[in-house]
């Protein structure tokens, strides 16, 4: 048993981020992850298509929708981690929003780096919308097709940060703890990315795919993704490090779960909005 704990906890320094390199091309694993994402996502839809009858929707929309969605996630997302994450450093050198170098201390490449996840959802909510209100569509139906196959999908995302060594848990003690090489401290960490694949992605895609055929307000799939992502999240953040230039942003709350508490009330919102439209008139 020491022998398994001792390769565990060793695992992540025996990860290389790159698949593969021809000059200064690099395959990663990160961005393969995400086209793998992508991929079950948009597969799980079709399948949904082809066998429950009751989405009034053509190949071409889901396809059409597929790519204004990608589109939209890619652009919230960079924007959220600028805004919620990093706004300060951002209005100093607002280039670097859009452009893969550094001008702080000459011209360095880093590539796009930096997404929020919340900035990506609000992104995917407004692409969507824009879709289906210029194609006459309805949102919610839409909703209610792509959101339970969506936490299988993010399950591969949080694998590419495992093995991109980043957003790495807080110190512990535990025997299930691991060294991360890009962590400040030659110290046990908690894997919190791979609590966040098993629990934002498998437990919550079980949970979603199970009730999606449940009689419920049309667009119910969405708010129940959004309290129970956000619920998942806010206590895995409690293991998770915070951003190092945030630290805790109110009280014992990083910003994730700040951003988290706020996707929790929305959600709950969306759903007691979504009953009361259903409800019959005096």
């Amino acid at each position: 048993m020491q022998a398994f704990w001792e390769w565990w906890q060793h695992l992540p320094q025996q990860l290389s981020p790159v698949i593969f390199q021809i000059g200064s091309f690099k395959l990663q694993y990160y961005g393969l992850m995400y086209i793998v994402a992508f991929a079950i996502t948009y597969g799980l839809v079709l399948y949904r298509l082809k066998h429950e009858r009751r989405f009034q929707v053509s190949r071409q929309q889901v396809n059409d929708l597929t790519t204004v969605v990608i589109l939209g996630l890619m652009i919230g997302a960079r924007l959220g981690y600028v805004v919620f994450y990093h706004p300060s450093y951002f209005i100093r050198h607002p280039l670097e929003i859009i452009l893969p170098f550094e001008f702080s201390n000459g011209i360095t490449f880093t590539g796009i780096s930096g997404m929020s996840y919340h900035g990506g959802l609000i992104g995917i909510l407004i692409a969507a919308w824009l879709y289906t209100k210029k194609n006459r569509l309805s949102l919610r139906e839409m909703a209610d097709l792509y959101v339970p196959g969506i936490p299988l999908g993010y399950t591969f995302g949080r694998l590419g940060n495992f093995i991109n060594g980043e957003l790495y848990g807080r110190i512990t003690n535990a025997p299930i703890g691991m060294y991360f090489p890009l962590a400040p401290e030659m110290a046990l960490r908690h894997p919190s990315q791979l609590y966040e694949a098993f629990f934002e992605g498998v437990f919550l895609f079980a949970v979603l795919w199970s009730i999606r055929n449940i009689s419920m307000p049309r667009g119910a799939m969405l708010a129940l993704y959004m309290i129970g992502y956000g619920s998942v999240r806010f206590f895995i953040e409690f293991y998770r490090e915070p951003d190092a230039h945030l630290g805790f942003v109110a009280g014992f709350m990083s910003m994730g779960q700040l951003l988290c508490a706020g996707m929790i009330a929305a959600g709950a919102a969306l759903f007691i909005i979504l009953r009361g439209s259903q409800r019959p008139s005096a």
